[in-house]
């Protein structure tokens, strides 16, 4: 097997850790930021410990913050437009997995010669015009690991990934500071989020030993600390691991890839804007309950690693465990588990299973082939 891993060249961790973008400025001889966030960061006032930094380095810095959560290519494309009026040479994002995916796009659309429109088609074709700092401020997306920006396609009700090595960030800053305050239920979306990066990286057909090692670790930090980061929102130390488990976890994407999980659940952000960890959390154990028999192995042996005392029982057993712990993590994080809420009924399945069965850039790393009829049934389950 040949398999190669691309990760950030540069990845600062702790609390208080925001504290290297000024020497990350200077290093980069920057003298114009361009900071990418939204409204919702403004509004806490995190984004102040950035600018603290950005100032005290001596660099000037323009704001972008007009972006809508899950949005669509075109309002990336609107944000390239806006940020082409600046001059800029070095782009900060600080926010949650939009935010960063806008960011990376724009670090290689600011100035091009090719569109976002031209990226859905050959993303190949994209080049990095700008070095990128990713600072994420949920514990869940990895999207500052990733060669990945997802983006919703209105006019096909679904979502689709641009996928370019040129897009891996160059500085990741994990900062738990970022995530005091975090709510509860971003707390939870994002968690299980990354807990499927996680597992469906360890299972894909993809994966690869170095893949492994990370989903791996990964899935230990967000097994063990999910439920804590949930209810105790105080714990720093779990909210921590969080971050680190759901670094990993985009790392393994990298790597490796997403299946059937996340194929799924991209028309349910399309269509219904139903936010991307709640509709992969919704999904999740049914898909695995699916896949089992193709990824037995697999998924025992995520179990030896966050379950060791279950070591002499049978692959079955192990393999039932882990998909039990992923139902009971969405129960208790009291996340919905079904799409009845979100307006989502019997007559939308045939647009469901469609729109879910051209995902194929995903579903061919499913070890379990998924038929229409596959597709379908996991569906009815959760409606």
């Amino acid at each position: 097997m040949r398999y190669q891993v691309k990760i950030p060249s540069s990845i600062y961790g702790g609390e208080g850790c925001i504290k290297n973008v000024k020497g990350i400025i200077e290093k980069e001889q920057a003298k114009k930021i361009l900071v990418f966030t939204d409204k919702g960061i403004l509004a806490t006032g995190l984004i102040r410990l950035l600018l603290d930094e950005i100032e005290t380095a001596g660099a000037e810095y323009d704001i972008f913050d007009n972006l809508v959560p899950e949005p669509g290519y075109q309002d990336v494309e609107n944000l390239v437009n806006e940020t082409a009026h600046y001059d800029g040479n070095l782009i900060i994002a600080i926010g949650g997995g939009s935010v960063m995916d806008a960011a990376k796009l724009c670090s290689v659309l600011k100035d091009a010669d090719y569109s976002i429109k031209d990226l859905l088609k050959e993303p190949g074709r994209a080049e990095k015009k700008i070095r990128t700092v990713m600072i994420p401020t949920t514990c869940g997306t990895g999207a500052e690991a990733t060669c990945n920006a997802i983006v919703a396609i209105p006019e096909e009700q679904s979502k689709q990934g641009i996928v370019n090595d040129s897009m891996i960030p160059d500085y990741v800053i994990l900062d738990s500071q970022m995530i005091r305050k975090l709510p509860k239920q971003i707390v939870a979306a994002t968690g299980v989020d990354a807990l499927a990066h996680a597992v469906e990286c360890y299972t894909s057909r993809k994966a690869t030993p170095v893949s492994d090692t990370y989903a791996l670790a990964s899935a230990k930090l967000i097994f063990h600390n999910i439920r804590e980061a949930y209810r105790h929102p105080d714990n720093m130390e779990a909210k921590s691991n969080m971050m680190l488990g759901a670094f990993y976890g985009g790392v393994a994407i990298t790597a490796s890839g997403t299946t059937a999980v996340h194929a799924l659940s991209y028309p349910l952000g399309g269509k219904y804007h139903i936010a991307h960890g709640v509709s992969n959390a919704i999904l999740f154990a049914h898909v695995m309950e699916f896949n089992k028999d193709a990824c037995r192995r697999q998924l025992s042996e995520i179990c030896d690693a966050i379950h060791p005392v279950m070591a002499k029982a049978g692959e079955d057993e192990k393999a039932q465990y882990v998909i039990d712990e992923i139902a009971d993590i969405v129960k208790i994080t009291e996340i919905p588990v079904s799409l009845e809420q979100f307006g989502v009924s019997a007559e939308d399945l045939d647009f469901l299973v469609d729109a879910g069965s051209r995902q194929t850039r995903l579903l061919v790393n499913n070890r379990k082939e998924l038929s229409l009829n596959d597709i379908r049934n996991i569906y009815q389950k959760v409606l």
